[in-house]
C-alpha cells in the first residue's frame, strides 16, 4: 500500500492536554458510514472535517500530532510509510483501515 502524490485528506486538529490531536481521513470517505456485519464507523464531517490537505501537509501534521485518529487506505498507508504504526495495528472495516496512534 502506498500513497500517491495526488492523495488528498481532510484534517481536523485540536489542542489536547499538552499536545495536539489530529483527526484525519482520506477525502473520498469523508461523510460516509462504513459498515461490515455489526461493526460500523461514521467518518463524520464534525469529527474529521476541517482543512483539505495534500500528502506533504498530511505528513507534517502526522509528525507533529501527539494523538492521531485516522481512517482510510491512503492516510493509514502514509502513516505506516512514516513509521508511525504498522498494518497489524489497523482495524479494517469493509476494506477501510482505521488506526489510532499515540505519538508521545
Amino acid at each position: 500500500m502506498s500513497t500517491t502524490a495526488t492523495s488528498t485528506f481532510s484534517a481536523h486538529t485540536s489542542d489536547y492536554r499538552e499536545g495536539v490531536m489530529l483527526n484525519i481521513c482520506d477525502l473520498d470517505i469523508l461523510g460516509k458510514k462504513i459498515v461490515e456485519d455489526k461493526q460500523s464507523m461514521d467518518i463524520s464531517v464534525e469529527y474529521y472535517g476541517g482543512n483539505i490537505v495534500c500528502r506533504e501537509e498530511a505528513s507534517r501534521l502526522l509528525a507533529e500530532a501527539t494523538i492521531i485518529n485516522m481512517a482510510g487506505k491512503n492516510i493509514v498507508s502514509l502513516a505506516v510509510e512514516l513509521g508511525l504504526g504498522s498494518m497489524d495495528g489497523a482495524r479494517i472495516i469493509s476494506g477501510v483501515p482505521f488506526m489510532i496512534v499515540f505519538n508521545m
